[in-house]
């Protein structure tokens, strides 16, 4: 397998996998911050622990499906949830929507956390604990789903996804914890707007796979459906601001 066949599924793993671990980040960085980094490294590792199990429990039963039928379920998952993504990311680059705010998601855990009653059992404080597990776990189970989803087409290219997400894992949490702040400042808004395209990308590729299309170039078709959708997105953000200027106008 050759790195054009490997390059788009650890690329389109390691951007989705970034947005989830920042928000992810975010949580942590809370619960560290107001309630003591011993309660939010248990969280993370107990929602590890958990998203591992259950990893390993659905795995061996998703090759039992027939390969056609796994593409076309995950294409069609795929094509939704990018669309979603793509859609809010349209709407807050017209200026719609109020874009996405780290240090606004921070503030408000963290008063969320001074303002319930403070606990501690076995060293830890349960309530910090199982806010930080729910955010490793739900946004865990996201990158677990965009790496098996992105890797549908073969085995083979689990590996290569898996890698893409634990890089996107490990630099967030080399970045967060180096600068104990919030990732505010990157472009979460553009990097959604990136994987909205290319895992909507995907899931035309891998729904057209399952109903037997015959993609001219096979891999490099995703290519040409990535650009595809990038230009339709951006002409839908032109659309999207021109009643909103007129509004404004108004």
């Amino acid at each position: 397998m050759d790195l054009a066949q490997l390059a788009p599924t650890t690329g389109a793993a390691f951007l989705a996998s970034l947005v989830e671990c920042v928000e992810a980040a975010t949580i942590l960085l809370a619960v560290g911050t107001v309630r003591g980094w011993r309660s939010a490294f248990a969280g993370l590792f107990a929602g590890l622990a958990a998203l591992l199990a259950l990893v390993l429990a659905l795995g061996p039963a998703l090759s039992l499906l027939p390969e056609r039928v796994l593409q076309l379920v995950v294409g069609l998952l795929l094509l939704l949830f990018g669309m979603r993504w793509l859609r809010k990311a349209i709407l807050r680059s017209a200026g719609i929507i109020a874009l996405h705010d780290e240090e606004k998601v921070f503030r408000s855990e963290a008063a969320n956390l001074r303002m319930a009653q403070a606990s501690e059992r076995w060293g830890v404080d349960p309530l910090a604990t199982a806010t930080a597990f729910k955010a490793v776990l739900l946004e865990g189970v996201e990158v677990a789903f965009l790496v098996l989803a992105v890797s549908a087409g073969s085995p083979a290219l689990v590996w290569p996804a898996a890698l893409g997400a634990l890089a996107a894992a490990a630099l967030v949490a080399v970045v967060a914890f180096a600068v104990h702040r919030p990732l505010a400042r990157v472009p979460e808004n553009t990097l959604k707007f990136a994987v909205g395209v290319v895992i909507s990308a995907f899931g035309i590729y891998w729904t057209g796979e399952g109903l037997g299309v015959e993609w001219p170039g096979h891999d490099l078709a995703l290519l040409v459906l990535g650009g595809g959708l990038l230009l339709a997105a951006l002409l839908g953000v032109r659309l999207a601001r021109r009643p909103a200027a007129g509004k404004a106008a108004a």
